[in-house]
């Protein structure tokens, strides 16, 4: 199979598990084939509680490997802080965060990904909030090497589609969308939700959706085709709304959302499923559309606890890095043995980060995370 009917199949499968969630192991487990990896995973890493929660896997990655990572070497990985750290949306893999050779000398490659037969992995930030960041992390063998471009760009390839069916899953919360019962399921979102033709007619609108479009601000009906109170966007939906009637793939990479804004500057993003494709096109045919559109009130995105301090004391990576392995690990011996580096190096970004901070002691340290973490919790 070529790449671009890969690809095709591909986020059709993706948008399936965004009304169905059982498939996503299975979808997981084509990621893998399509990036050349051993094993995929959809999780979230709690950035307060220093945890992480697998969601879905494909069954590539040993049971063992996901639970201990949990309980013990998820503290001592030195790519974790990225995730908190690198942009929504953009593949980042071990030699992206850090020299690859003292990746090789941490404790958790030593200990857990070589025993597992893995030599690298790509990680891709999905949604963020201010306490942790979902993620699609893909586990490379041994046998295929460290992530190389090839891999890098399959990866940016598939990750819009990734994002959009998060968003969109995070917005409905379905545990599944019978096709018979399609519009009745939308019915009882919270959210705004329309069904539209090819050519921006609402087809259905439940009552979230009506309210919005009675209003006619960011969003309105005429005669009987959806249409923008701002030009651009207008235009911005009718092409979303076009590409979606010829397939999934068609509707490309550029962004997963379009916003919308009142005229009292209130701030929406729209987020858009196409209905023309796999478990999906069913109900796009009972109904007459090709995709189904959601509105929701774009909400102010605190950073998390790693953000926050790097970007309130100017930290580098490495010198977050560091800080937080103090805090978590121990002294500086024991945190250069699990990062892979020299005690030498831990006592030099150390000192920066005391500079930077204004604290002198590791238990002054283990203060100041502790306040930026609790200040995010309720």
């Amino acid at each position: 199979m070529d790449e671009l009917a890969s690809l095709s199949g591909l986020i059709g499968e993706i948008y399936d598990a965004t009304l169905v969630p059982s498939l996503w192991p299975s979808v997981l487990k084509r990621i893998s084939r399509f990036v050349r990896a051993a094993g995929a995973a959809l999780d979230c890493k709690d950035a307060v509680n220093n945890t992480v929660s697998v969601f879905y896997e494909d069954g590539g990655v040993e049971p063992s490997f996901l639970r201990l990572y949990n309980d013990k070497y998820g503290k001592l990985d030195p790519c974790a802080i990225d995730h908190y750290l690198a942009p929504v949306g953009e593949p980042r893999a071990t030699a992206d965060i850090l020299p690859y050779d003292d990746f090789l000398r941490s404790r958790i490659y030593r200990e857990l990904i070589k025993p597992h037969g893995f030599v690298d992995g790509i990680t891709t930030a999905l949604d963020k909030s201010g306490t942790s960041v979902a993620s699609v992390t893909v586990f490379r063998p041994a046998r295929d090497g460290v992530a190389d471009e090839e891999a890098h760009r399959r990866m940016r390839l598939i990750a819009p589609h990734l994002r959009r069916a998060v968003l969109v899953g995070k917005a409905t919360e379905f545990r599944s969308a019978e096709a018979a019962t399609f519009a009745d399921a939308f019915d009882a979102l919270s959210a705004a939700m329309l069904l539209v033709s090819a050519d921006g007619r609402v087809v259905h609108a439940n009552r979230r959706a009506r309210c919005v479009l009675a209003a006619g601000d960011p969003l309105g009906a005429r005669d009987g085709k959806l249409a923008a109170r701002d030009p651009e966007t207008d235009r911005g939906l009718r092409t979303i709304f076009a590409a979606a009637n010829h397939a999934d793939a068609s509707l490309g990479g550029k962004g997963v959302a379009l916003p919308l804004t009142t005229q009292d500057r209130r701030r929406f993003v729209a987020h858009v499923l196409p209905l023309t494709g796999g478990a999906r096109r069913r109900g796009g045919r009972v109904y007459g559309a090709v995709a189904a559109l959601f509105i929701l009130e774009a909400a102010f995105r605190t950073p998390s606890p790693p953000e926050a301090i790097a970007k309130a004391y100017g930290l580098t990576a490495s010198e977050l890095r560091v800080m937080l392995a103090i805090v978590d690990v121990g002294g500086a011996p024991e945190v250069a043995e699990a990062l892979g580096v020299a005690a030498s190096t831990v006592r030099t970004h150390l000192g920066r980060v005391y500079a930077k901070t204004g604290v002198a002691r590791q238990a002054d340290l283990v203060k100041l995370v502790a306040g930026f973490s609790s200040s995010l919790v309720c």
